[in-house]
């Protein structure tokens, strides 16, 4: 595919020189950058990553693993294994964003048609706000956690909507002071929106020192106060012979890897919102390449740490609690110095905030814009994430390893997982990363297909998650599968190759989807294509 005349090429950076203003499908936030804009480097590339990856939730990754079996070599090693494999789609993604100039949406136009874009763009839009939710939970925790210091009564508050004559109910699963912290804590969200984007990048300069110095403080802590990193770092894994676990790893491990891969799996898809601003493709594919991996990795390994020492210092702690003990925020409230619990849940706090806002709000933002380009802007999209990320209630999603990692991280990846292989089929195997730049904005132009729809882009995205399906559904315990020993006697079983299929739910769905797409496109493809 020749480029067009319409379009100049600079240094691999590409430019129209047509007019996109008077388009339906243009807005200011979803037009390409100039080149004067793309003005980040290798280092705000990594930086950005080393900013979005130092948080409780990459601190909290590793030691689920363990809970889960695995020694600490195996969870730190499986956590940056999934990390190197998302950053392949991740790069390739990154190069539309950064060739072209263009946000996650429209990129997704040149495969899913102008307006088939809205089916990626709000199906990466809603795992954001998930996302977006469990952040903003994480720091209301930790404005709850500082506060009841100084109210012990909030301690002993009912669970809100609980059933008081039975003591099975739990109602909401919180009390109002947490609903009343996490709401506060997303009000700060909702004003940082309003501010804008400079506002974001403010924040990310931050808070990227400031959990890592945070995170080697607790390191550096839990060290002294234990005398060595604990029992956890030298626990055998629970999968060796003899184990509880014994024979079971691999089925465990890429059930994890999946999960880690998920982990960043929405980043993998609207990677263009941010490489868009990059000055060239070194520099976003060596900025990704030295902030992703290697940040997630260490981050975790404190993480683990951390946890082990911790389960020696407070070892006499009740079971309940000692569960706890993987969350900083629960750690950090067992701290007695008041002047140390309140510096380090503040610190928190803001470093939750500029994750949150970088990677939670300005994709699903742009995506929810991407539906009415010339109504909703950027801000009024941000709105709507924080709205559904109330409604999701994120603190059920943090519940235990079982719903964070088999339910939530695997779960969203069936999803992902298909719109990518679709995206980096058109792209780079059938396109040969060659785009119409006005085209992604003209109606009737070669990304129009079939009124603004490509019929076979959706039709490898659905046969790409369905085959995943199953396997979900048995993870909420909807169906059963064969083999399963929690299955009622005499149930009704389906095939243990869909839970199979499942546990490698993004490997299983990207692969499908990318397959099938190639295979219709060059099939029947002409009919569709200008």
């Amino acid at each position: 595919m020749s480029a067009p005349a319409s379009q100049t090429v600079v240094d691999g950076l590409v430019e129209t020189s047509v007019d996109l203003s008077q388009s339906p499908y243009y807005s200011h936030d979803m037009a390409p950058t100039t080149r004067a804009e793309r003005r980040w480097g290798m280092r705000d590339i990594a930086v950005l990553w080393i900013s979005m990856s130092a948080c409780i939730p990459t601190y909290m990754l590793a030691s689920s693993l363990i809970d889960g079996g695995m020694d600490w070599r195996q969870a730190v090693l499986t956590v940056f294994l999934g990390n190197v494999v998302v950053l392949i789609p991740m790069v390739l993604n990154a190069h539309a964003g950064t060739k072209y100039g263009i946000p996650f949406p429209v990129y997704c136009r040149a495969s899913f048609g102008i307006l088939g874009a809205n089916v990626p763009a709000l199906l990466r839009a809603l795992v954001a706000c998930g996302w977006f939710g469990i952040q903003t939970w994480i720091g209301g925790e930790a404005i709850y956690t500082l506060l009841k210091e100084f109210f012990p009564a909030w301690r002993d508050l009912p669970l809100l909507f609980a059933d008081a004559s039975d003591p099975q109910s739990t109602g909401l699963g919180i009390n109002g002071a947490q609903l009343t912290c996490f709401l506060a804590f997303w009000l700060v969200n909702m004003f940082v929106i309003y501010k804008g984007i400079e506002s974001i990048r403010l924040l990310l300069n931050v808070k990227a020192p400031l959990l890592i110095v945070l995170g080697l403080a607790l390191l550096a802590w839990a060290y002294d106060a234990a005398g060595g990193f604990g029992e956890m770092l030298t626990r055998p894994s629970q999968f060796a012979e003899g184990g509880p676990k014994a024979g079971k790893f691999w089925g465990f491990f890429v059930l994890a890897l999946t999960g880690n891969v998920s982990f960043w799996a929405t980043l993998a898809l609207n990677i263009p919102d941010f490489s868009r601003y990059a000055r060239s493709q070194r520099d976003q594919v060596l900025g990704q390449a030295i902030g992703l991996p290697t940040t997630m990795g260490l981050y975790s390994f404190i993480g683990v740490a951390v946890t082990s020492a911790a389960t020696v210092i407070y070892k006499n702690l009740p079971a309940d609690q000692a569960k706890k003990l993987w969350d900083p925020v629960f750690l950090l409230s067992l701290f007695e110095n008041r002047a140390v619990l309140i510096i380090a849940m503040i610190s928190l706090a803001i470093a939750t905030l500029a994750t949150n806002i970088a990677a939670n709000v300005v994709s699903p933002a742009n995506d929810f814009a991407h539906l009415w380009p010339r109504r909703i802007s950027f801000r009024i999209g941000g709105f709507i994430t924080g709205l559904i990320g109330i409604l999701i209630q994120p603190w059920h999603l943090v519940a235990n390893t079982e719903v964070y990692v088999g339910k939530w991280l695997v779960g969203y990846s069936l999803l992902l997982g298909a719109v990518g292989g679709v995206l980096i089929a058109d792209y780079v195997a059938l396109r040969r990363m060659q785009l119409d730049l006005a085209g992604l904005y003209r109606k009737n132009g070669p990304y129009w297909y079939v009124n603004g729809i490509n019929p076979l882009a959706l039709a490898s995205l659905l046969l790409g998650m369905s085959l995943c399906v199953p396997g979900f559904m048995a993870q909420l315990g909807y169906i059963w599968l064969a083999g399963d020993l929690n299955a009622p006697q005499g149930a009704e079983t389906w095939p243990s190759i869909w839970g199979d299929l499942y546990s490698y739910a993004w490997f299983t769905s990207f692969g499908a989807a990318f397959v099938s797409y190639l295979a219709l496109m060059l099939t029947f493809g002409r009919k569709f294509r200008r």
